[in-house]
């Protein structure tokens, strides 16, 4: 198999597998949910997510805590506590761990996250960092957004356009070889800086919209980009999903940088927007709310019924494209990641 997630039908079958008998699981692992919800008894409910990351090195200990946090918040939680295990290739320097360390906690604080333990060792076989996190938060029950929830009929919104997190990666790690490619210096300054502007984290605008209406499901997009997080979201609540793809904002770097590249902006790992499923009747409002926050945001296509599959509507109706692997990854493969790489030690 290729770098990146299991295929949906192989990842669906182990998962099935898994013996369940414990009642306190409220949420359990499924394709499209991406935490899990344990009820322990008290007025709030128990949020636990687990997510590596092995694409970027730059600003790796960064990353780690929004990805993370970004899919707590999917389910109207509020992230409290984090874990990081800090895997450093033979050879890394203590300036390396120092600057991943730095990264996790400033990470933490932006978000006002307590970090809580974890671990750290220099591994063999690995040619570079990977840092894997486990966040913890709560959300009390009646505030829960369930990722099977949404409905046909419910309105489908797209925040900050795609794809804020595969750009600022692109132009991280292959610098020289986008240089190549003919993308010029500012562009790639610009894009870098994705990561902070428009920025990777949705915790705001995922607080703003469970504020305003009742949302029904939210998803972040991530590995395989906005298409692959639509099959999964369609998955998890057994629906079809009709979007317009004239209404997918591609942000402009994106665009810049996927031209060069011959990449599919909708296959490119897209952490820093999110997915917002609520009723018809109420997404004006939903989008109002986001909006007064500063975030951009847009209603992009409409649930229907699961037969209908997830598919683009417009002047002809094709099915959304599927990607093997994210565009991300296979960009990095193609090229040999470690031309580009002008901070092989985690350096912002």
């Amino acid at each position: 198999m290729q770098a990146g997630k299991l295929p949906h039908d192989l990842l669906a079958r182990l998962l099935a597998d898994i013996p369940h008998g414990d009642d306190r699981v409220v949420l359990g692992p499924g394709v499209g949910r991406d935490a899990a919800v344990i009820d322990n008894g008290g007025p709030s409910l128990l949020v636990a997510k687990s997510d590596p990351i092995t694409f970027a090195s730059d600003l790796i200990g960064w990353y780690a805590v929004h990805v993370n946090a970004n899919d707590v918040a999917c389910l109207g939680a509020k992230p409290a506590w984090f874990l990081a295990t800090i895997l450093l290739p033979e050879g890394a320097t203590e300036e390396l761990a120092e600057t991943i360390f730095g990264q996790v906690k400033g990470a933490c604080e932006s978000l006002q996250i307590e970090l809580v333990g974890g671990h750290t060792e220099v591994t063999l076989g690995i040619d570079r960092p990977i840092v894997i996190g486990s966040l913890l938060g709560e959300v009390s029950r009646e505030r829960l957004v369930r990722p099977d929830g949404a409905k046909p009929g419910d309105a489908l919104i797209l925040t900050k356009g795609i794809a804020v997190e595969g750009t600022s990666v692109l132009a991280r790690e292959s610098q020289d070889r986008l240089t190549e490619l003919g993308v010029d210096a500012t562009s790639l300054t610009t894009a870098a800086d994705y990561v902070y502007d428009p920025g990777i984290s949705v915790i705001t605008e995922a607080r703003a919209a469970c504020d305003a209406v009742q949302v029904h499901a939210m998803h972040d997009p991530t590995e395989g980009g906005l298409s692959t997080a639509l099959y999964e979201m369609a998955e998890a609540s057994n629906v079809g999903i009709a979007v317009d793809p004239g209404s997918i904002e591609v942000l402009p770097e994106t665009k810049t940088l996927c031209s060069a590249a011959s990449l599919d902006p909708l296959g490119l790992l897209a952490s820093g927007s999110l997915l917002v499923a609520v009723a018809e009747s109420e997404h004006r409002s939903a989008l109002a709310a986001i909006r007064s926050i500063g975030v951009a945001a847009e209603r992009i296509g409409t649930f229907v019924e699961s037969e209908t599959g997830v598919i683009m509507v417009g002047n002809t109706e094709t099915d959304m494209p599927r990607f093997a692997r994210d565009e991300v990854a296979r960009f990095l493969a193609d090229s040999g990641r470690s031309r580009g790489n002008q901070n092989p030690e985690g350096e912002a």
